[in-house]
């Protein structure tokens, strides 16, 4: 709450991310891509400019192309903060070169470590956690890192707007 309180005090950016799951079932996307829309209208109306988003399959990709869509007639920023470098390693063709596209239209491209380590999913979402004020999520009680996520930013008292 304080968290919130001194940001409405004070003139200056705020910034949102995003988690949810990978594996989205076909009849929801479209369903997800309106309510991502609505939700990024509402917000930068009230002032978030600046999004992280992952980089994974599934929700985080919808999320990156929303805010790719927002760009087109609003000034925000999109960084995508990967894991690791090799990412999208083991992804099929027509993923990577989504993949590609959006780190190509990306303002800025942060990689925490260099290849897959053990732990890496985790650094990015917390580090994605720790650098915004909200987080948009995806999370229909399955447990994985979208789980973890959701509840690191309860604990650290990040606003969550659950989709």
């Amino acid at each position: 709450m304080e968290r919130a309180l001194r940001h409405e005090t004070l003139s200056f950016e705020l910034t949102a991310c995003f988690t949810g799951h990978r594996i989205l079932a076909q009849e929801k996307q479209a369903f997800l891509e309106c309510r991502l829309d609505e939700e990024l209208d509402r917000l930068i109306n009230a002032g978030v400019k600046r999004f992280l988003c992952g980089g994974a399959l599934g929700f985080d990709t919808l999320a990156a192309q929303a805010v790719l869509r927002q760009k087109r007639t609003k000034d925000v920023f999109l960084e995508m903060v990967l894991p690791c470098g090799d990412q999208s390693a083991r992804w099929n063709k027509r993923q990577q070169a989504v993949y590609r596209d959006i780190l190509a239209r990306a303002d800025q491209v942060t990689t925490l470590f260099d290849r897959d380590v053990t732990g890496c999913m985790h650094f990015r979402d917390a580090y994605m956690v720790d650098h915004s004020d909200i987080l948009i999520a995806y999370y229909c009680g399955r447990p994985g890192g979208t789980q973890y996520t959701y509840q690191y930013a309860e604990r650290r008292g990040v606003k969550i707007i659950k989709i």
